[in-house]
């Protein structure tokens, strides 16, 4: 959005690239949040309010560049106030710039460090949100936005919005789950099974003020995750890539302890046995190392495809377990699959469905609730073996 004048002035705006397509209305709450639906829908109905000299409905969708006239005063009708800039100080904005790995026209992706928190609260003053100031060129350009979140001791790339129309078109990449993440973690143990989905319901555990989650099978909602052991340490330590399919709290976290191998260092969810002994650092080693999504027309429509480097604790880590970062680029995970002839999709889906077919046979034989249960079992029809639940299965 470009304009000119003040409010006590007619005012002049041309749509940008990031605004095409949105509402006449939608416009206002994006770029003049100051002013209220009521007063947009007066003005259009008296004609005060025009697009390329014509007059405009609050439902009419702008295209970029057009020029919208929007005529003096409105602030006092019902709309939302700008949100007051707090003053950073010269530590925090070099702290804000120190994070970031690139920007676009659309966005700034970040390696947020472990130990700051994504977002404030009653206790918390120090977090990203409060940093995105360092950001603002001017008076008259848009805040930067949050789009998605990081637990506060989880490290990695979180990609912060420019303006208002590229964090919509984030929001619905994330809310989609057309956002591909790779997370990386040091984990208690050795996974038996290698490289699976572990599919485990969460809710809210009770007693704990939402503050903590848990795996619910009969009221919990859907949640799966893809892992694959990337390289072990014996049986003392596992370093394993995860894929988050859905984006429940807590969600790597909760999965991995249920499946007996906590992340290192979270008490939280893996209590003492989340720590190992030695000079392993007892902070937790999650880490969000890359991040893939679609970006908007104003980046060209290019993908952003970004990977952050490890904070020191984990890097530390990895080299004491004798493990070496270029062993995630053996087998990475296969973020675009080949496009299939139409042949290989009809042998695919003939494969699925005599596996189908296999798996369902396979559990009326199985005897017991436990080789029933969704966790644990293994494709191809075979029953499970009893054993401990979410173990994963096997692709």
């Amino acid at each position: 959005m470009s304009g000119s004048g003040a409010s006590a002035e007619v005012r002049q705006f041309t749509v940008g690239e990031d605004d095409d397509g949105i509402r006449l209305d939608r416009w206002f709450k994006r770029n003049l949040p100051q002013i209220g639906f009521g007063m947009v829908s007066k003005w259009a109905r008296t004609g005060q309010v025009r697009v390329d000299g014509k007059r405009a409905k609050p439902d009419d969708r702008l295209q970029a560049g057009q020029v919208l006239r929007v005529p003096p005063g409105g602030e006092s009708s019902g709309g939302r106030k700008p949100k007051e800039r707090r003053p950073l100080s010269e530590d925090e904005i070099a702290s804000a710039h120190d994070m970031v790995i690139t920007q676009t026209p659309s966005a700034i992706v970040l390696n947020k460090p472990p130990g700051l928190a994504t977002q404030g609260g009653s206790k918390t003053t120090r977090h990203v949100d409060g940093l995105l100031d360092a950001f603002v060129e001017d008076e008259e350009a848009p805040r930067p936005r949050l789009v998605h979140r990081l637990d506060k001791d989880t490290s990695g790339v979180l990609l912060i919005a420019k303006t208002p129309g590229s964090a919509a078109h984030f929001s619905k990449r994330f809310s989609g789950r057309s956002a591909r993440k790779v997370y990386w973690a040091l984990v208690v143990g050795v996974p038996e099974v290698l490289e699976g989905t572990i599919d485990a319901p969460l809710a809210k555990q009770p007693g704990t003020g939402g503050e903590k989650m848990h795996v619910d099978e009969d009221n919990g909602a859907s949640a799966k995750t893809k892992y694959r052991v990337v390289d072990k340490a014996g049986h003392k330590a596992a370093w394993v890539e995860l894929e988050p399919l859905t984006g429940r709290t807590h969600q790597l976290r909760v999965h991995l302890a249920a499946i007996g191998h906590p992340i290192v260092g979270d008490g939280k969810y893996g209590g003492k046995d989340a720590f190992l002994t030695g000079s392993i650092s007892r902070k937790m080693h999650l880490h969000a190392r890359r991040l893939r999504i679609d970006a908007p027309k104003s980046d060209g429509g290019n993908k952003i495809d970004v990977t952050a480097p490890l904070p020191e604790h984990f890097a530390q880590s990895l080299e004491q377990l004798g493990f070496d970062e270029s062993m995630s680029k053996a087998k990475p995970l296969n973020f675009d699959p080949p496009e299939r002839t139409p042949a290989e999709k009809k042998k695919a889906a003939r494969a699925h469905a005599k596996q189908y077919r296999k798996a369902r046979k396979g559990e009326r034989r199985a005897r017991g609730p436990e080789a029933q249960g969704k966790l644990g079992k293994k494709s191809g029809g075979r029953p499970a073996r009893k054993k401990s639940p979410a173990k994963g299965r096997r692709k």
